[in-house]
């Protein structure tokens, strides 16, 4: 197993106070970009960003969307036979209410017990933040990189990256890449490095179901019309059959099964069912018979109910019939679902089940499509080696129950493979108050990257 080039280790070492303070620096900006009175703080973020980015070696260049910026940083300096790889991560934040929940200030980072709590620690500021400052290490230590680096930080991730996609597009040359490296997700453990190898994708559907022009008093027309509530009820009860298996007709014909080898992986990883359970608070698991928990969260697709509305639900009793009931439905999806034909498939169903007396209409709000890596080739060889030279362990292949839809994005517009290696660790309360970052994390994780750069320069990238 390689170890950390010690000039690189020194460096980081050495620097450990300034990098710190200026990690401080960065956390204090309340770029929550969800809020319009915080634009001016969000735009202040891209362009500290911008200037740390000028601080480590690279040009760096704020570009105005009609959203929030995009920053993006360069260093061309291995030349053009070299690879080029880009790494992506976003300087917005959540917001960080409810603000009596935290323990100390969202933003005014602390640390307690080897945590960094701050909001955006995690999620994405604190692993952002890393990469620039192992890019920092060559270039102070060595003048230089051995493949050719670009920098994508965006400010719209936590409100849907609308512009990001068409950001991509419309400058895919300058973005040009033979690969891209994300980090914005966790590892499965302490001290057990992580490649994450899928993500769910997403169908989110409004199902309205429509009865009388108004509402009704029960008393005097229940029993005769049709209730939409009861009726959205039954349309509900249909979409699982008593296994869990979602009952929708051809649902799952477009999932591609795992291999054998990455399934006996997973049942190996450190997992304790229960613990989940108790996490949760549930008296009891569910989902789908017939698979373990991983493997429902990573490998199977969902269709859960996230909202309903009908009727009155104020204090006391009014004995209405009421005239419309809605629920909010989630398909996460797998490879290879389509959003679009699980549209198809959603509206057809609930055509088919929903009673006489009612009108059922099923909107598709958004979606994004799964996204699974092969992890064969240099890019994950590289990263295997050079989490094992940072943690002393080889790394996990593990999957995300959740949706990152610029990874697909960056596939399919600069057709490079994607690399998700992420640091931080269950548990880190990212939307949350009192979202942290392990320090131990952020500092291995430095150590890491900065590893994984002279490997994509001695083994290379595809």
């Amino acid at each position: 197993m390689p170890a950390v080039p010690a000039d690189l280790h020194d460096y980081l070492s050495q620097h450990d106070a300034r990098i710190q303070r200026e990690l401080f620096e960065f956390l204090r900006i309340p770029s929550v970009s969800a809020r319009s009175e915080h634009d001016a703080d969000t735009a202040r973020a891209a362009e500290w960003t911008a200037e740390s980015l000028r601080a480590a070696g690279l040009t760096a260049t704020v570009h105005q969307t009609e959203g929030h910026p995009v920053v993006v940083g360069e260093w061309r300096g291995a030349g053009p036979a070299a690879p080029t790889v880009l790494v992506y991560g976003h300087y917005d934040v959540q917001p960080a209410e409810p603000l009596e929940l935290w323990t100390s200030p969202a933003f005014e980072p602390t640390i307690r017990d080897g945590k960094l709590f701050a909001r955006g620690s995690v999620d994405d500021k604190g692993q952002l933040f890393l990469h620039i400052k192992a890019l920092e290490a060559h270039l102070a230590v060595r003048g230089r990189l051995p493949v050719n680096v670009l920098v994508l930080a965006e400010g719209e991730e936590e409100v849907g990256s609308e512009h990001l996609a068409p950001f991509i597009a419309a400058n895919a040359s300058l973005l040009a890449s033979d690969a891209v490296i994300i980090s914005d997700s966790a590892m499965f453990a302490p001290g057990l490095p992580s490649i994450l190898s899928s993500l769910r994708g997403l169908a989110y559907f409004q199902i309205d179901v429509q009865g009388p022009a108004q509402d009704l008093h029960s008393g005097s027309y229940g029993g005769a019309v049709v209730n939409p509530a009861m009726a959205l009820a039954r349309i509900l009860a249909t979409l699982h059959d008593d296994a869990g298996h979602i009952a929708i007709a051809g649902f799952y014909d477009d999932v591609r099964d795992w291999p054998a080898a990455v399934r006996t992986q997973m049942k190996g990883l450190p997992f304790d069912a229960e613990q989940f359970r108790a996490e949760t608070g549930a008296t009891a698991l569910g989902g789908e018979a017939g698979y373990t928990v991983l493997e429902q969260l990573w490998t199977r697709p969902t269709c859960e109910v996230n909202g309903l509305l009908s009727g009155y639900t104020g204090e006391g009793a009014k004995t209405v019939l009421p005239a419309r009931a809605m629920a909010k439905v989630s398909c996460r999806l797998v490879p290879d679902q389509d959003p679009a034909k699980i549209e198809s498939l959603m509206k057809a169903h609930v055509a088919r089940v929903a009673p006489a007396g009612v009108t059922a209409t099923v909107t598709h709000l958004h979606g994004g499509r799964p996204w699974r890596a092969e992890l064969n080739g240099p890019l994950y060889d590289a990263a295997r080696r050079a989490l094992g030279a940072a943690f002393g362990r080889e790394p996990v292949i593990t999957g995300e129950g959740g949706s990152i839809p610029v990874v697909g994005d960056f596939e399919r517009i600069l057709g490079a493979p994607v690399l998700l290696v992420g640091f931080g660790l269950p548990g880190e309360n990212a939307h949350a108050p009192d979202e942290w970052l392990s320090m131990e994390n952020f500092t291995v994780g430095m150590r890491a990257i900065a590893t994984l750069w002279d490997e994509l320069g001695t083994g290379g990238v595809r």
